[in-house]
């Protein structure tokens, strides 16, 4: 377990460390998951670098760092959806996706929202389910030409 984590707004210069993290994850975390086309697929995602801009611009967009090494990120669309969250692939299980998605959740009652939500990965349920968030419901997603199964899961704050 990791204690010293530090959190902050990111920039437009994190942007390698995190499309790498998305890239990275996806390929080696997701992959017990989902099938070599789907992985391949999904983490072409991290190379749409004006998206990831426009997020890091747009949106409430965190990262979290040990080190001073960027080791996880997430970020919230229209102040209650969590749009995406990933931990660096060598930095799972060690408390910061949990530190992550507990200042999302602070974050989306400081907004006015008393619900939280998200659409997850079959890999993330076990995560999500463990921090009291219900599946409203399973459904087929499509990606760059792949169909994925995936959930969305919400908690009431």
């Amino acid at each position: 377990m990791i204690e010293d984590i530090d959190f902050r707004e990111a920039t437009q210069d994190d942007l390698p460390e995190i499309t790498a993290i998305y890239r990275d994850t996806i390929r080696a975390v997701n992959s017990k998951d989902y099938s070599e086309k789907q992985v391949e697929a999904w983490s072409k995602g991290a190379d749409d670098i004006k998206k990831w801009q426009d997020r890091i611009k747009k949106f409430y967009f965190l990262v979290a760092e040990v080190d001073n090494q960027i080791v996880g990120f997430s970020y919230l669309k229209n102040g209650f959806y969590l749009e995406n969250m990933f931990v660096h692939k060598d930095f799972q299980r060690q408390t910061i996706g949990s530190k992550l998605l507990r200042i999302m959740e602070s974050q989306v009652s400081m907004n006015g929202h008393d619900v939280i939500k998200s659409d997850i990965s079959t890999t993330a349920l076990d995560f999500f389910d463990s921090h009291f968030y219900d599946v409203e419901k399973k459904q087929k997603t499509s990606f760059k030409g792949k169909v994925f199964d995936t959930y969305t899961v919400f908690k009431e704050l």
